[in-house]
């Protein structure tokens, strides 16, 4: 019999076709005559598996993709290389999905020999691809696919052999073809040893991939996998790659608090006993920073005083790092003036009268005594400074017990606008966790309101505090 030759199909029935053939085990031509079999014999195809791939009659075929459209979830192409950062990328893809944008993931080699094709598959919810000889892929060219049915592709953790196969143009296996077949934009987040990044081959290789047109994210600096071993090298975290993939595939946001000065307080403080203990809490500072790189995003220039956190600073924000509330306190008074101040920070309430200048030693009489004095209330006093305070003040409430009750006795003792309360019990994982229960208490005269927010991630919570600022200083000014 002749082969079949047909042109113009619909890209919907394309897809249609390519999946029904792989299931199949046949081509795509083989799958066309069973189905022309079937429908000259009475059998036609499922409405509702056919609705699922084609488009109702009259209704447009989607175009090829170029760039993703603000209506439509954004898609993804994530290659992950063989080194130990290879186990962040799996954190990248719940980053990248709490973004709404769709995760297609690509293993090599010997990125299989740090992650499983199965944990990709299970978070991404979508088969990951490992072979570029896989028949059921490549029965239609699947590299060339993966490539172009997507927005964009992010290549993390980008490894010095994988960077030297994009610049030298190799295609030996299916994450160089995809590379090498993509006309879509890419983000390489590279991760290697220090030593390995600053070798002047890989120098110049990320030197070419920058003049081709790749954009790069990272690397960090920082302590590495291997002992004793530090420098530039590290990859860049999983949201922070993720903000990255988001401002390519997304337009450019508008920036409604440029020229706003914004200070923020994050993370703990740490009140020493002697030389080697302290007091402390729990604090993160997660919440804080995202409050930080959110308000940098919508345009304005912000100061970040952070107590002991181990979290990289956001990029594009001034960061002065502190240790004790007293400390803190400087820093806010000398980053003033400022339009807005949101003390996210979880501030030890007090400190030891008179910390040891020796380390404190166990005796036979018992505990040495210690005598603890109030640290100064930072919130307060920002919150009642006369010409200098900012025209909106902002507190955090972290609370145990009695939630809204607490904070609005907080909000009215302070004297700040607003206070952000939440549940810091055990049970909730707010604590150093990376999500967050949040309600938004506000004055209205002599009236307190509370809006009572979703549990959302910590980034979010920050995104939607700041669009809660941008709309207040909007009608303000």
């Amino acid at each position: 019999m002749a082969s079949l030759t047909i042109r113009k199909l619909d890209e919907a029935v394309k897809v249609y076709l390519r999946l029904r053939s792989a299931k199949n085990g046949r081509s795509v031509e083989e799958e066309v005559r069973v189905i022309l079999g079937d429908l000259i014999q009475g059998r036609p195809l499922s409405p509702a598996a056919l609705s699922q791939v084609i488009p109702p009659s009259g209704a447009p075929s989607r175009a090829p993709r170029r760039a993703a459209d603000a209506r439509e979830q954004a898609r993804v192409t994530l290659i992950i290389g063989g080194g130990i950062a290879a186990y962040k990328a799996l954190d990248l893809i719940r980053r990248l999905k709490e973004r709404h944008i769709h995760v297609r993931c690509v293993l090599t080699r010997a990125a299989q020999q740090f992650v499983t094709p199965l944990s990709a598959s299970a978070l991404s919810n979508e088969r990951c691809y490992t072979d570029l000889f896989d028949p059921a892929s490549e029965f239609d060219a699947g590299h060339i696919r993966l490539a172009r049915d997507c927005d964009l592709i992010v290549v993390a953790p980008a490894t010095a052999d994988l960077m030297a196969k994009m610049a030298q143009g190799h295609a030996d296996d299916l994450a160089s073809a995809i590379l090498l077949a993509a006309n879509r934009p890419i983000l390489l987040a590279p991760a290697m040893n220090p030593l390995m990044w600053n070798n002047p081959a890989t120098r110049r290789n990320a030197a070419q991939l920058e003049r081709d047109g790749v954009a790069m994210i990272g690397p960090n600096a920082g302590e590495m996998a291997e002992a004793n071993e530090a420098g530039v090298g590290r990859m860049a975290e999983p949201t922070e790659i993720a903000a990255a993939a988001e401002r390519l595939l997304r337009p450019p946001q508008p920036r409604p608090l440029a020229g706003k000065r914004i200070l923020i307080t994050a993370g703990p403080t740490h009140e020493p006993i002697d030389p080697v203990r302290y007091i402390a809490n729990r604090s993160s500072g997660k919440q804080g920073f995202a409050i930080a790189a959110a308000a940098q995003a919508a345009g304005a220039d912000v100061i970040l005083v952070s107590g002991p956190v181990d979290l990289d600073d956001p990029s594009g924000v001034t960061v002065k790092h502190v240790e004790s509330a007293r400390d803190m306190l400087q820093q806010v008074e000398a980053s003033l003036p400022a339009d807005i101040a949101i003390f996210a920070a979880a501030v030890a309430d007090w400190r030891v009268a008179n910390a040891g200048e020796q380390k404190l030693k166990k005796t036979g009489s018992g505990m040495p005594p210690l005598q603890l004095v109030e640290n100064p209330d930072i919130l307060a006093t920002i919150s009642k400074l006369g010409e200098k305070r900012p025209p909106l003040v902002i507190g955090f409430a972290a609370e145990t017990e009695h939630l809204i009750d607490n904070a609005r006795a907080k909000l009215a003792r302070k004297g700040c606008d607003w206070i952000v309360a939440n549940d810091v019990s055990p049970a909730t994982g707010v604590m150093g966790g990376d999500r967050n229960t949040v309600h938004l208490l506000t004055r209205d005269g002599a009236d307190i309101n509370v809006d009572s927010w979703p549990v959302m991630t910590k980034e979010q919570v920050a995104t939607e505090l700041v669009a809660r600022i941008a709309s207040t200083v909007e009608k303000v000014s």
